[in-house]
This record gives structure tokens, sequence and C-alpha cells, in this order.
């Protein structure tokens, strides 16, 4: 059956949802598993169907049009709905089948996985679970733009139409080379003062959460000096290169090592909430609901170094940045 004009096919509309993401025609082409030359076609579809020019492509870059932006969230809504349909169906056939696009924050993804991943697998053995590691803003928008199902990260989510369903609640850590001016805890977060704190690079939720609480009690920042990963803070420590916050979580698998003294803060200590989030308007949003239960179900049994939040979720605890009974900023 012919499409009317004014009509495109999913297909379009999920390549302009690709080239708006990406905003290279090569990574989603690659992204979607077509060639560049279907996706071009499929985007110029897209347009004819619409009569609107909805991309501009130069040599040099790829920009939406002001009616391609406008357009956008629309697209969006429709695909959602079409998802919604179909794994509506699926569901009411065979709940917990088929794939799941899990991503996850670096700062999470080595701690939690082993013990997510078994988690997962025994509970719903006909689900099969796709990990994207990733950082907090490549996240929400692979959730927004549907690439992603579900994502582990850092609360708040900060992205609109998205439903956050806490897992557990972490304290920080301080690490400082061992036989330094600091040795016994617990610490006050003030003593942050004295103590020149190492940051990973820009990106990553953690050094915004960090750099929020050294602004808050005046700490000095090593600002020269950014690590992309935890490990690598770590290993400038032992350098004895300055010192670092660590989630609690990572402390087995990071500062359990020589040449390191892991102190842990005062009451309140600064820490973060991590969560699972999805789009509010998935389809299969009862079961990443169960999805979510079986993972605060686990931390319990596995007495993880965390507080498991509750459903629905317990109070705040004072957080990285916001030594209080709110939620923190997170960028």
């Amino acid at each position: 059956m012919p499409i009317n004009p004014g009509e495109p096919s999913l297909a379009q509309l999920r390549a302009f949802l690709a080239v708006a993401e990406y905003l290279h025609f090569s990574q989603a082409a690659s992204a979607l598993g077509v060639s560049q030359p279907t996706l071009s076609a499929a985007v110029a579809g897209c347009e004819e169907a619409l009569g609107a020019r909805l991309v501009e492509r130069t040599t040099r870059r790829v920009v939406l049009t002001p009616t391609g932006d406008r357009l956008l969230p629309h697209a969006r809504r429709v695909l959602d709905a079409m998802e919604a349909l179909t794994d509506q169906a699926a569901e009411a056939a065979t709940p917990f089948s088929g794939k799941l696009r899990l991503g996850i924050i670096p700062t999470v993804a080595p701690y939690l996985l082993p013990t997510a991943l078994r988690a997962l697998r025994r509970a719903y053995p006909l689900l099969d679970t796709e990990v994207h590691e990733e950082r907090t803003a490549r996240l929400v928008e692979g959730i927004g733009s549907g690439r992603l199902d579900v994502a582990v990260l850092a609360l708040p989510a900060e992205g609109r139409g998205l439903t956050e369903r806490p897992l557990y609640d972490e304290d920080f850590v301080l690490v400082v080379p061992k036989g330094g001016s600091v040795t016994e805890g617990p610490v006050p977060v003030t003593m942050l003062r004295e103590l020149d704190v190492l940051l990973l690079e820009e990106g990553h939720c953690l050094r915004d959460q960090a750099l929020d609480v050294c602004h808050e009690v005046g700490a000095a920042v090593a600002e020269m000096t950014r690590a992309v990963s935890l490990t690598t803070l770590v290993q400038l420590v032992v350098a004895d290169m300055g010192t670092t916050l660590l989630p609690e979580t990572a402390v087995s698998l990071e500062a359990r090592r020589a040449g390191l003294s892991v102190l842990r803060f005062e009451a309140p200590a600064p820490g973060r909430r991590i969560g699972l989030v999805h789009r509010s308007s998935a389809g299969r949003a009862g079961e990443y609901a169960e999805i979510a239960e079986e993972l605060r179900r686990v931390i319990r049994v596995r007495r993880l170094p965390v507080r498991p939040a509750l459903s629905p979720p317990a109070a705040p605890v004072a957080r990285l940045g916001q030594l209080s009974t709110t939620a923190p900023s997170r960028r």
C-alpha cells in the first residue's frame, strides 16, 4: 500500500532521529545498521513526505533546520507510540523476553554489573541484556531517542519524559596517600580545604559532584591533572599527586592496594543516589519497574556497601555537593 503524501514511514522517521542525535551521517548509519546511502535516502524521503527540509548537510557539519528542530519531538513521540504498541503486544505474549538495551555510567559499571547481570540472567532467562557503557549526557540522549531502553546513572537524570526508579544510595570516601598528613577517619568534609583534590575529566557526573562539594567547602581542585577513569585517579593518589573521592562500591576493586589510606567522612557524608531510568512512555514500563525491584533485592542479598532505596524511595540522604536532605545537582 503506497504511503500517502505527508506521511513518512517509520524507517524514515528513525533515520531522521538518528541523524538528529549524532549530527553525523556515517555514525547515524552505523547505529541503525544500514549503509550511508540508505540512510541519506531515508532522510530525503522523510523530507519529501513532510514537504520540509529537516537537515542541512555541508562538507564540515550536519545541523538541523529550524523546521527539523521543531518536528524532532513529534517524531520521537510517533516512534515511542509505535514502540509502545509493539512492546505491549510482545509483553502480553512473553514478558521479560527479547533484547534489553541497558546503558550504564562508567563510575558504576565495573562495580555493579557483575552482580546485576547475574541477577537478571537468573530472574529473566529469556531476556537478552545488551550493555552500553557511556557518560550521563549520552545515556540520557540514548533513552530519549529510543536507542536505549533503560540506563543506570546518578539521579536526578535531568531529562524530559523520564521515569526514575532509585536503586541505592552510597557514601563517598576519601582516598589519600598512606603516611600523609591525614591518616585517620572519620574526617570532616571541610578537611578537603587542606588537600589537593584530583578529578575525572569533563563529562563525568562524578566530576561535577566533586566540584560542587569542593566549591561548597572552599577546597582546592587540581585542575591541571584529570583522569579518564577511577583507576587512573587512584594511581595518581598512589603517586602522591593528590587525593580523590571514590564511591564506596569502587573501594574493594580500586583502592585496596599498598600506598593508600581510605577514610570515611563524618556524618552527613557526601554521596550519591543511583537509579534506573527509562522513558515514561515506554511500553515495557511495568517490566522495568520489576527489573528495578529485582536489582534492589540482589543488592540487599549481596550486601553491597550501599543502602538499597525503597520503593517508593526513602528520604534522600546527604549527597556530594549538597550536604542536606535535598537531592544533589548533577550535570
